[in-house]
């Protein structure tokens, strides 16, 4: 990184791979080390909150002494900014119901046929403990939007368009990004990531793929802890729900097919 670098956008391209996978690497060793100390930090999404603030404090040290987040902050307001915002996360929002919807109606349409049949989707409401509940709104709401962004975005992508050109890099951070998450989700992830760094090229502004992020996994675990799978892919939402989830990925294609011949024109 270039410290010599006072804009905050700018510094932030400055980053190296190696520098960030150096901070993981010993943030992951001092993440070891703290659950050995305390094994109570060994227990369910506990076990990465000590990585998650050392790569968060290796940012905060990386880009300290920059200026230009405020009007990053405030162009966020801006109106065309503020319809972008909420429409690429409404897109990609529904489309991750398409794989649960789709197998939600299979598990209708065998259910009816052979009573007997045991169901693919399992339904089984999760409840939330105070503690779990303040833990995952730490790390899927606060951290993981602002980590995962700094992470993909502004440092691996940036770092392989040099190296790649626009598309291949998209393509590639967009990749490692999806694979960290679930099996059903890797596909939704994937194109997610693609709109991210579409929205970053297109303003260099990483807090607009920030809100984005943050209202997605905000929504995410709203309807996790509220259940709403529970009538969402049930009849009879069950059909509307898979329709809005392919109407939903069509527009997605459609968003990452015309800005991308834009930004390469």
């Amino acid at each position: 990184m270039d410290f010599s670098v006072t804009d905050f956008n700018v510094r932030l391209r400055t980053i190296r791979l190696r520098e960030v996978v150096l901070a993981i690497v010993i943030g992951f060793v001092l993440n070891v080390v703290l659950v050995v100390i305390f094994p109570t930090l060994g227990e369910g999404d506990l076990i990465i909150m000590p990585l998650f603030v050392f790569v968060l404090l290796f940012f905060i040290w990386a880009l300290k002494g920059t200026h230009g987040l405020s009007d990053d902050f405030s162009k966020l307001f801006e109106r065309d900014n503020r319809r972008e915002i909420f429409y690429i996360f409404l897109i990609n929002l529904l489309f991750v119901f398409l794989i649960v919807a789709f197998f939600a109606n299979l598990d209708i349409l065998f259910g009816s046929a052979y009573p007997d049949m045991e169901p693919l989707m399992d339904f089984t409401p999760t409840y939330y403990d105070t503690s779990s509940l303040v833990l995952e709104v730490i790390t899927s709401i606060i951290l993981a939007p602002i980590i995962e962004e700094l992470l993909f975005r502004g440092v691996l992508f940036n770092r392989l368009k040099i190296r790649t050109g626009i598309v291949a890099a998209m393509i590639i951070s967009s990749f490692i990004f999806a694979i960290g998450h679930e099996f059903g989700g890797i596909t939704s992830a994937f194109l997610f990531g693609i709109c991210m760094c579409i929205i970053y090229l297109k303003t260099d502004n990483i807090l607009m793929t920030m809100s984005i992020h943050f209202l997605n996994n905000l929504v995410a675990v709203l309807l996790e802890v509220g259940n709403a799978d529970a009538f969402l892919f049930q009849m009879p939402l069950a059909p509307i729900t898979l329709l809005l989830s392919i109407v939903s990925g069509l527009l997605i294609l459609v968003y990452i097919f015309e800005e991308t011949k834009r930004l390469r024109a």
